[in-house]
């Protein structure tokens, strides 16, 4: 509540402000007439920036967040128990080099629910050490690897989790071009796989370095001339990291794409081909590969926990 001169008290709404138009900002100035007001001076209204700036015997600034990506228009909240959700993902299993997974991984994916599962609220990826014959290969892990059916450009993904803390676990919240030909993936089923790998575009919003001390975001991409990365990290403890919930943030638009941890700037890079197009979501624990320390010989089993997935426009 803010005191004008004169004692005159006006309760000012931020909320108001942001879904006002101006001609209904000075209706709303015109009905406050019949106050004691000495003088009100509409001197600007930033609309995007969601800033209003009044003047009377004394100064009114009125300021809210950015108003970009403030709409959900996809989400899994993970209300349900039981098996993913089928309608939103699909389990990705068929080996994509024919004997294995990229980067060295060791583990099979499959859609059995003892991999991925969703109760009390959260959608749980589980990796677990097992003798697992598929497609005419044998290992010795299992684990889940989800393909989001939702693709878009541009947006912002917040997915709110906590990771395994076994070592040789590799845990990744990541998106890749929906034009990726990858067969077995969700898109390339659909019929948009056209394009390998870098040329696609890789985005990794959440990655573990090998000693589990540090959150990684990176980008995989090509640019037409040759591959290209850009990785950095911030510091994030394993105990911190697998025993506490973290926003995993990307924002992305046609200028610049950054990724976070909760409030904390990992990396940025401005957008570029091919971020100029459609991306999907993909969730999974990977056990071993390139990115992983040698796999604890003790290890059984151990959980990536997501509270939620949501993409706002």
């Amino acid at each position: 509540m803010k005191k004008f001169a004169h004692g005159c008290l006006v309760n000012v709404w931020v909320e108001f402000f942001l879904n006002q138009s101006v001609k209904s900002i000075f209706e709303r100035i015109q009905k406050l007439s019949n106050m004691r007001f000495s003088t009100i001076v509409l001197l600007f209204l930033f609309q995007f920036s969601n800033i209003f700036y009044a003047q009377s015997v004394e100064e009114v600034v009125i300021s809210d967040v950015d108003s970009k990506f403030n709409k959900l228009v996809w989400s899994d909240e993970f209300d349900d128990s039981g098996e993913v959700d089928k309608t939103k993902w699909h389990h990705q299993t068929k080996l994509i080099f024919g004997s294995g997974w990229a980067n060295n991984e060791e583990q099979h994916y499959t859609n059995r629910v003892a991999n991925s599962y969703v109760n009390n609220g959260t959608l749980k990826i589980k990796a677990i050490k097992e003798h697992y014959k598929d497609q005419s290969q044998e290992k010795q892990y299992t684990s889940a690897r989800l393909n989001s059916k939702f693709a878009f450009k541009y947006g912002k993904v917040v997915v709110r989790a906590k990771l395994p803390s076994v070592a040789g676990t590799w845990p990744a919240i990541w998106l890749l071009g929906k034009n990726i030909s990858e067969n077995g993936g969700y898109w390339h089923g659909e019929g948009f796989g056209n394009t390998i790998w870098p040329l696609c575009g890789e985005i990794d919003i959440m990655e573990p370095n090998k000693l589990k001390t540090e959150t990684l975001a990176t980008w995989h991409w090509h640019n037409g001339e040759k591959y290209q990365m850009n990785s950095k990290s911030v510091p994030l403890t394993n105990i911190d990291a697998s025993e506490n919930y973290h926003d995993y943030i990307l924002e992305w638009d046609s200028k610049s794409m950054r990724i976070y941890i909760d409030d904390t700037l990992v990396n940025e890079m401005p957008t570029e081909k091919p971020y100029h197009a459609e991306f999907y979501i993909l969730l999974n624990v990977a056990m071993g590969g390139n990115l992983a320390a040698e796999i604890d010989s003790e290890f059984t089993h151990d959980i990536m926990e997501i509270d939620y997935v949501r993409v706002y426009k």
